[in-house]
């Protein structure tokens, strides 16, 4: 745990302290009637309101598309089911800038919609509200249709023989089984959504912010760090509820429940409700999902050539002080970087954590470990900034910046991924190898890495793919000479003409493309059939 401590202490307790308490805290004094003072605006009211109304209305919204999806996937058997789950996950894998560009493409000027009926939902309520359920719809299908897939159907099917009707056997069967994951996955939805940046930041225009957008412009275009600090501070106790709700719910998940291998749970669709089901499916996946991926790919394209592609090898001396295509290869090696040190401290984390004997405080790092996930990545980026500016820790001017606060993100996808295959490791194998005289060191490479290297490789995937879209933290920090593809997209969509336009599409579509080939390998090294992230 030694490693692990320190890192989340170095380079993220310490960045988020700095700028909290540099906002709180003047003339050595704190200013606690600050807090009140800033809740009580009107327009930081606003803000938070929206903040919740937009992640509730989402949340709502995505399961409501997205829990049929779950059914179909958990009882039906079709040709073309594993890769339609993987087109499913590539939404939940791409950087919201992505995201945030692929619905631009659709909804707004010159979109889509605006070419076929000259209907505009940029900087819209609606367009930020589906462009969440695009980036959520996989939360919904893995979590819920995971533990859905695992359930024995043979329970439903004898209230059926006892005489329930289709919609009593699942009320009072299935459902208070899947209240575990049902209760999970909504909550999964409004903390990704309660946090959202990219998204509204690119869709949502000055008309609508969220609590992340509006620390991003107290902090980098009205410089008010006293303001920006109570939102942080806001924002921090409300993803440390929610995390704390979501802990109970998979506490009871993995307990109470027994569950049967997802292999013999799902047949062939029989009759017209279940055909008529994977039809309503597959037809809301092609326009939810595929046709805003699609649309981001026709306006890559210069008409049809590849005019925007060949521009972003010339030099830009506007935006850029290296050829926008350069970002390709920054993101690339700092994603490795990422994905090294997030491997390295989140697979220490998951080793000490699945120690049967782990005692209660090391228990509650697993709960810490979360929280990077949930609290602004602005004021991360920021922090960075404020706190790592002295020696021996003055990294301001260093590359491997961009790298530590990725892998402050990806570090939870690797405990939350090798934790549970840790944790299914028999004790008494390990023992055995020691009576035969294998040091710690040898029975940790003879007995536990043959059983996690798939996990291993599978948490070093997600790590990957979350480092190359990082955008909170990573437009503070980025230098101009050294963009990430994230950053790089943004500054091109924020610049007018046609051309930036079609470049910015053009860096979405190659990022969205690096995304869902890791995700491809992800699919085929996937450790188990469950369908779990």
């Amino acid at each position: 745990m030694a490693l692990p401590v320190a890192f989340f202490a170095l380079f993220f307790a310490w960045p988020v302290a700095a700028i909290v308490t540099r906002g709180l805290k003047a003339d050595g004094a704190w200013r606690f009637g600050r807090l009140v003072d800033v809740v009580t605006q009107p327009d930081i009211r606003h803000v938070l309101w929206f903040t919740t109304w937009q992640a509730l209305a989402s949340t709502a919204l995505t399961l409501l598309l997205a829990l049929p999806a779950a059914h179909v996937f958990a009882r039906l058997d079709f040709p073309g089911k594993q890769l339609l789950r993987a087109v499913v996950t590539v939404p939940f894998v791409l950087p919201t800038v992505v995201v945030g560009s692929a619905f631009l493409a659709l909804v707004g000027r010159h979109g889509l919609l605006d070419e076929l009926w000259g209907v505009r939902l940029d900087t819209t309520v609606w367009a930020i509200l589906l462009a969440h359920v695009f980036f959520n719809y996989a939360v919904v299908v893995r979590t819920v249709g995971g533990l859905w897939s695992q359930l024995d159907p043979r329970q439903e099917e004898a209230a059926r023989m006892l005489g329930a009707s289709p919609l009593t056997a699942w009320r009072k069967v299935t459902l208070p089984a899947l209240a575990p994951a049902v209760a999970a996955a909504p909550l999964m939805v409004f903390l990704f959504t309660f946090t959202s940046f990219g998204v509204v930041q690119i869709l949502g225009g000055p008309a609508f912010s969220t609590l992340e957008v509006e620390i991003y412009r107290q902090t980098s275009e009205v410089f008010d760090l006293s303001t920006a600090a109570v939102l942080t501070l806001v924002q921090f106790a409300a993803v440390g509820a929610i995390l704390a709700v979501h802990a109970w719910t998979v506490r009871r998940r993995e307990t109470a429940l027994r569950l049967v291998d997802p292999k013999t749970t799902a047949r062939r669709p029989r009759g017209f409700a279940q055909w008529a089901l994977l039809a309503g499916v597959l037809a809301s996946v092609a326009v939810l999902l595929l046709l805003p991926l699609a649309v981001l790919v026709r306006r890559s394209l210069d008409g049809w050539g590849l005019g925007y592609y060949r521009a972003l090898t010339d030099a830009d001396g506007g935006t850029f002080l290296v050829a926008p295509v350069q970002a390709v290869w920054t993101s690339l090696e700092y994603a490795l970087a990422a994905t090294a040190i997030a491997v390295v401290i989140g697979g220490l984390a998951a080793a000490a954590l699945a120690r049967r004997d782990a005692g209660r405080l090391v228990r509650g790092f697993d709960a810490l470990l979360m929280l990077p996930l949930g609290v602004s990545a602005v004021t991360v980026g920021f922090g960075f900034l404020i706190a790592l500016d002295r020696p021996p820790l003055d990294l301001r001017q260093s590359w491997i910046l961009v790298p530590l606060a990725q892998a402050l993100v990806g570090a939870p996808f690797v405990v939350r991924t090798m934790l549970p295959v840790l944790r299914a490791v028999d004790g008494r194998l390990r023992e055995a190898a020691a009576v035969l005289g294998a040091s710690p060191w040898r029975a940790w490479r003879e007995v536990d890495l043959p059983m996690v290297r798939r996990a291993l490789l599978v948490a070093a995937g997600f790590a990957f793919a979350v480092s190359l879209g990082e955008f909170g933290a990573t437009v503070f920090i980025a230098r101009p000479d050294n963009p990430t593809l994230p950053v790089a997209v943004a500054r091109l969509l924020s610049r007018p003409g046609e051309l930036n336009y079609g470049q910015a599409m053009a860096l979405s579509t190659i990022l969205m493309v690096v995304c869902a080939a890791a995700l491809l390998v992800l699919e085929r090294l996937r450790t188990d059939r469950t369908g779990e992230f």
